[in-house]
């Protein structure tokens, strides 16, 4: 079923992120969905769309390989319509996060995220020290038939301890950017995911 402003998922997301600032969903977006956004990111890797990611922002960005690993291309409007219809799905969750808890949500920026095995991603936090526009960090993963002996779980640092989300096709993984440094972990196969976030009116501090 496809999540709406009103439906259960995004509630259980808005409880969530109130109660404890993140959120894991598993099976939150349809197989059909998944399966067509995770073929457009193979072509889009075939055809050499997606690019080294860097790290930092504005002038001050670098291809670190020793910090991050992904290959990734961004999401726009007209691309296709299953990346069409996931911007209308984080769209209707942006509404609901706003109508719930006051965020003040103005846009979503998002990209395909492709590790190649053994890939990984240093402990980091998503909101720039020079830009706090980034609020909530949104991660869906494509991966079909993802087991827990191939790694490359997103670890989250929170106050309790360290939590590994496994990157299992389908599910969501709800953050606020601010709070909790993450990294993602290698993996022995290639790891596919959409990473995304909600950023409120800002700009560069």
């Amino acid at each position: 079923m496809t999540p709406s402003p009103e439906s259960p998922l995004t509630a259980l997301i808005v409880d969530d992120l109130a109660n404890q600032g993140w959120s894991h969903q598993r099976l939150a977006l349809p197989a059909e969905l998944t399966a067509n956004l995770a073929e457009e990111c193979r072509v889009r890797s075939a055809d050499g769309s997606l690019a080294p990611a860097s790290v930092g922002r504005g002038e001050g960005q670098q291809i670190r390989e020793g910090v991050r690993g992904d290959r990734i291309h961004w999401l726009e409007p007209g691309q296709s319509a299953a990346s069409d219809a996931y911007l209308a799905l984080m769209d209707e969750l942006r509404q609901r996060l706003n109508l719930e808890l006051y965020l003040g949500l103005e846009d979503f920026e998002c990209h395909f995220a492709l590790y190649p095995p053994g890939a990984f991603y240093q402990k980091h936090l998503d909101r720039f020290r020079d830009d706090d526009r980034r609020t909530v960090s949104v991660v869906a993963y494509l991966n079909a038939h993802w087991q827990a002996e191939q790694g490359g779980a997103l670890r989250l640092y929170l106050a309790e301890g360290e939590r590994d989300v496994l990157p299992e096709g389908g599910s969501l993984a709800v953050f606020l950017s601010a709070e909790f440094p993450h990294e993602v972990l290698p993996a022995t196969r290639e790891r596919m995911s959409i990473a995304g976030w909600f950023r409120r009116r800002g700009g560069p501090l």
